[in-house]
């Protein structure tokens, strides 16, 4: 069975100032029954990971290069984020994806690059609302997964977050049935891949969770968790979510 966790995206948010929510959380949850991670800018990186060394909240990263280092003028290896205390690393985000024209190889080989520095890939996958109506959600999934996961790809040690493009930062979220049907079909695609495996990889769901729905969205099958935006910027917000995963 796959361990519960609660990952906040912080994305382009947060200055020094905003490391005391992340000392407040931890503060809050000192022996917590689920997995909890920050991912803040990497501008914080270091000084988050220092600040929580020693509580039970972990850290990671927003993107890395495919490359170990180089002539990268502006990028971040997975190496230098584990080197700066990061645990994690989220890749294939919908907002990269569609802002940097990132495709299926590449968030492959940023995985592979991932997993050989010793950090856990967050490997995202969504349909957008045009794939959705068009009756397409099940299919761009698969294909995301297949793409996305390179074929050395260790089970556990990776976490798959489905975040519908269309709910992100939105307000709006796909019904509980939506929600059950493309994680289930995604634990199907993954079992067919790797076998038993496939049921300790955490699949969290990702796409305007609050305090408020979030108790219903980890009670929908084969949802270990989430993938948190905005509501993970401030403890009290992201400690609702947090509780309500313990709950589940």
């Amino acid at each position: 069975m796959a361990r519960k966790l609660a990952a906040g995206n912080w994305k382009m948010n947060g200055l020094r100032s905003a490391l005391a929510e992340a000392k407040t959380l931890a503060d809050m949850f000192p022996a917590p029954s689920v997995d909890i991670l920050l991912c803040p800018p990497a501008t914080l990186l270091s000084g988050m990971a220092e600040m929580l060394s020693g509580t039970s909240v972990e850290v990671g990263g927003q993107d890395c290069h495919t490359a170990a280092s180089g002539a990268h003028t502006g990028d971040i290896s997975a190496a230098m984020l584990a080197d700066a205390g990061a645990g994690y690393v989220i890749l294939g985000h919908s907002e990269r994806r569609a802002d940097h024209g990132e495709t299926d190889h590449l968030v492959s080989l940023k995985t592979t690059a991932a997993l050989a520095a010793g950090l856990v890939p967050i490997v995202c996958v969504g349909e957008t609302f045009a794939q959705r109506e068009a009756g397409e959600t099940l299919g761009i999934i698969r294909a995301q997964l297949s793409g996305s996961l390179p074929e050395d790809c260790d089970p556990a040690r990776l976490v798959i977050a489905y975040e519908p493009v269309w709910a992100i930062g939105s307000g709006k979220t796909p019904t509980l049935a939506q929600i059950a049907e493309v994680h289930d079909d995604m634990r199907a695609t993954l079992s067919a891949r790797f076998g038993d495996a496939a049921a300790d990889i955490p699949l969290l769901y990702g796409g305007s969770v609050k305090p408020g729905n979030a108790m219903e969205i980890f009670d929908t099958s084969n949802v270990d968790g989430a993938l948190v935006g905005g509501a993970s910027l401030k403890a009290a917000d992201f400690s609702g979510i947090v509780k309500a995963l313990e709950e589940a």
